[in-house]
């Protein structure tokens, strides 16, 4: 197919440069405009850009003139990596719209109509579009959001324990620095410390983890009837998130159950072809020092969680080590493969696979 016209929202942040690094040759998407604020919009992206990452944005996209906020590019999907106050109000005027917004932002995750989706986990929560554009008069346009970053992992370790009855969870979470954005922490804070304290991530935690496991039922979610306590907390790591969980199961199955349960886990057949789709979505470690942050978060290109560490809780039951890379799979990367699902099940008008 002819690949489609994407615009990044906060195009200039370190979630924006983010989409456009993994959206360079991406075979279905092509960045074809950049939206930020008012002090960056004329320059081109080049000028515009401190470019946190590694290597230099793309030549094309640096060459394209950035937008103001109130702009209508000439795409029908937008990615948005605003700031949470500004995305309020603007992803919903854009999917009123027309436009398709694939959000990476927290202001309508835990809206009842709006998808908040992990493919692999819960990709039949797209449902929930046909309900939205009823509701709302929205007649082409739509939104999906993705989850926090540190919720990722968990739901993905968590979803394919599902069937042994999920009853509670604890979840204590050691978070990279590159989670609070560019220029993030201050050195003097971080460095030889921990912060105990994350605003709005625990209530994330708690709350995301149940919707995402719930299930479709009409038109509603029924969010997964689980108690989930969570205690986040930033540590000195540039990149990758990584949650102890201990967990309550129904069923008190064996460890190798739980373990083959990982193992077996691939997601439904519409989403292991998708170009982002990691070949396994869960990769389990053995060795009892794993996984780790600097060795593990590039697993499946980035965009697989990695779970060790599997033993008996003497409180819960279970519990286990799981991670990810914050910014791949957590953010841009996660964005992405919600709008390759999107692609694929004829969500954007006009565009087949």
């Amino acid at each position: 197919m002819a690949r489609v016209n994407v615009a990044i929202l906060g195009a200039t942040g370190a979630v924006g440069q983010r989409f456009i690094q993994l959206l360079e040759n991406h075979p279905w998407m092509r960045v074809t405009a950049v939206i930020a604020s008012d002090r960056s919009a004329g320059k081109s992206y080049a000028e515009a850009t401190r470019w946190v990452l590694a290597g230099t944005p793309p030549a094309d996209v640096a060459a394209l003139p950035v937008l103001p906020l109130d702009a209508d590019p000439d795409t029908p999907l937008i990615f948005s990596a605003l700031p949470a106050e500004v995305a309020m109000e603007r992803e919903l005027e854009l999917a009123a719209a027309g436009y398709v917004v694939c959000s990476n932002v927290k202001s309508h995750r835990m809206a009842d109509d709006v998808p908040l989706l992990i493919p692999e986990v819960n990709a039949d929560h797209l449902g929930l579009i046909d309900v939205q554009r009823r509701r709302r008069g929205w007649s082409t346009g739509a939104l999906v959001t993705s989850p926090n970053c540190t919720t990722t992992p968990v739901v993905m370790a968590l979803a394919p324990l599902k069937p042994f009855g999920i009853s509670r969870i604890s979840a204590v979470s050691m978070q990279a620095i590159s989670g609070a954005g560019y220029p993030g922490v201050a050195s003097l804070d971080i460095f030889d410390n921990v912060i105990p304290y994350i605003p709005g991530e625990e209530e994330k935690l708690e709350t995301e983890s149940r919707k995402m496991l719930g299930d479709l039922d009409g038109e509603r979610i029924a969010w997964l009837a689980a108690t989930v306590s969570a205690q986040c907390h930033r540590v000195p790591v540039l990149d990758g998130h990584t949650v102890a969980v201990s967990v309550a199961l129904d069923q008190q199955p064996e460890l190798s159950a739980i373990r083959e349960a990982w193992e077996s886990f691939t997601g439904p057949e519409v989403v292991r072809d998708l170009p982002s789709a990691p070949q396994k979505p869960l990769v389990v470690c053995d060795a009892p020092d794993r996984p780790q942050p600097r060795r593990d978060r590039d697993a499946g290109n980035g965009m697989s969680a990695v779970i060790g560490r599997l033993r008996p809780c003497p409180v819960l039951g279970y519990k286990f080590v799981t991670m990810a890379h914050n910014t791949v799979r957590g953010a841009a990367g996660g964005a992405i493969l919600n709008a390759e699902l999107l692609i694929a099940q004829g969500y954007l008008t006009g565009v087949t696979v």
